[in-house]
């Protein structure tokens, strides 16, 4: 499912405008994104949690000329299934 899909879905189960669906989920990405900039997470029961971790400083290998690079450490995005989303998807 992408994201046309989603709103489509989203407006038909709320009875909302697909505009005003869009709008909400629009917002909700964002404030999802601005949570994890400032290092906060954030947690919806059953559904999974959005946090950062950091990723350590690694060897690495460029494809096209073979030579050795370090990759520097760096905090990235991730999504901890929740428990009910995990049964659903069986």
């Amino acid at each position: 499912m992408n994201k046309p899909e989603l709103v489509a879905a989203i407006a038909e189960k709320t009875g909302m405008k697909k505009k005003d669906a869009e709008a909400m989920i629009d917002a909700f990405v964002d404030t999802v994104k601005e949570a994890l900039k400032k290092g906060d997470k954030v947690a919806l029961i059953g559904f999974g949690t959005f946090a950062t971790r950091e990723r350590a400083k690694r060897n690495g290998v460029n494809p096209r000329t073979g030579k050795k690079i370090s990759i520097p450490a760096k905090t990235v995005p991730y999504f901890k299934v929740g428990k009910e989303l995990k049964e659903a998807a069986k």
